[in-house]
């Protein structure tokens, strides 16, 4: 069943407004569904994708694209247009698929032809929140805007997973320990804040150049499935069928001790951010403590679960999903670890 759409309520709104992430903004997701043409896009090699280019009117295509040059540095230079002269808005892309329906626009530097990308969805408070806490808990930092039904996101730069694993998972120029290492830490992520349907197509590998080989970064990429789902193992990346193959590489590098190691590790790091965040994650779990984003059953299916996972009936008082993100964070500091060893096992 699809997940619905929740409205960004008012205590959310108020945070954003706070913390200036709610900005009048010149373009609306609905003006972009005003489109009188698409055609099919192709990928690089001329396979089909799920996006089409969309095509506006002529009195509609100057001012549009003025607009989103406007909201493009709004998203980047806080709205200083005066260093986004010379770009372009080279296509408009649609996607029809999943909840979100994005446009994706394309952004061109006419002196080097240097591109880059912004996307404009529907506003949707799951996935605010999902954009926060990976804002606060995790090591990325993510710029996107809101004003009323309207959220525009910047790109977010990677390999995607399923490509990652085809190609990369065991070229040699990586070290695999460094690969496992990271998707232990990012299983943990994910189910710490509750950042459920982590498919690899889901999420980006960011891989950095170091003075010995290289190193790695999990990034999530799509915040639609924040704190909704009542399954437990929705929340672990680990038991998608996508990611079979890197739970078995998982466990062909790493000693149960090690994994164990990292997870902890990882749950540290979360405690930090948190602590360093603490006046801002304080405001938004009293938002989400607020909010209904998810079905009473799927609460307390989670609360349960979570309960048992942990051996800790702290959960089962738990009467939303802000309150059991809160749990999860208060399970780590009081070092209660995962009772099934391993990240992806």
């Amino acid at each position: 069943m699809k997940k619905p759409s929740f409205p960004i309520a008012d205590r959310l709104r108020e945070y954003l407004l706070h913390w200036r992430r709610e900005r009048p903004l010149p373009v609306s997701y609905e003006r972009l569904r005003g489109f009188e043409e698409s055609c099919p896009l192709p990928d690089a090699k001329g396979e089909p994708t799920l996006w089409d280019s969309v095509i506006y009117s002529r009195l509609e295509m100057g001012p549009l694209h003025d607009d989103l040059k406007r909201m493009y540095a709004l998203l980047r230079t806080d709205g200083d247009m005066s260093v986004m002269q010379h770009l372009y808005v080279d296509r408009i892309d649609y996607c029809s698929f999943g909840n979100s329906a994005p446009f994706r626009i394309r952004i061109v530097n006419a002196y080097n032809d240097n591109a880059d990308y912004f996307y404009i969805k529907r506003g949707d408070a799951s996935r605010v929140y999902g954009l926060e806490l990976e804002h606060l808990l995790s090591p990325n930092r993510m710029n996107y805007l809101t004003h009323g039904g309207t959220l525009v996101e910047e790109h977010v730069a990677g390999v995607p997973g399923d490509a990652f694993t085809q190609n990369w998972l065991t070229g040699r120029d990586l070290k695999p320990v460094r690969v496992a290492k990271e998707l232990v830490k990012f299983n943990e992520r994910c189910f710490v804040r509750l950042l459920g349907d982590m498919r690899a197509y889901n999420w980006v590998v960011v891989i950095i150049p170091d003075f010995e080989n290289f190193q790695l970064r999990i990034r999530a990429m799509d915040f639609d499935q924040q704190s909704y789902e009542g399954r437990l193992n929705f929340y672990r990346p680990q038991f998608f069928k996508e990611n079979r193959e890197l739970a078995m590489f998982c466990m062909k590098h790493l000693r149960v001790e090690t994994a164990q190691q990292y997870q902890r590790e990882e749950h540290v790091a979360i405690l930090h951010r948190a602590a360093i965040t603490q006046t801002k994650l304080a405001e938004l779990l009293g938002a989400m403590m607020a909010d209904r984003i998810a079905p009473d059953e799927h609460v307390k299916q989670l609360r349960e679960g979570l309960a048992d996972y942990f051996k800790r009936e702290a959960y089962l008082r738990c009467a939303c999903m802000g309150e059991i993100v809160r749990e999860n964070l208060e399970s780590i500091r009081l070092g209660v670890t995962s009772p099934v060893p391993g990240p992806l096992a």
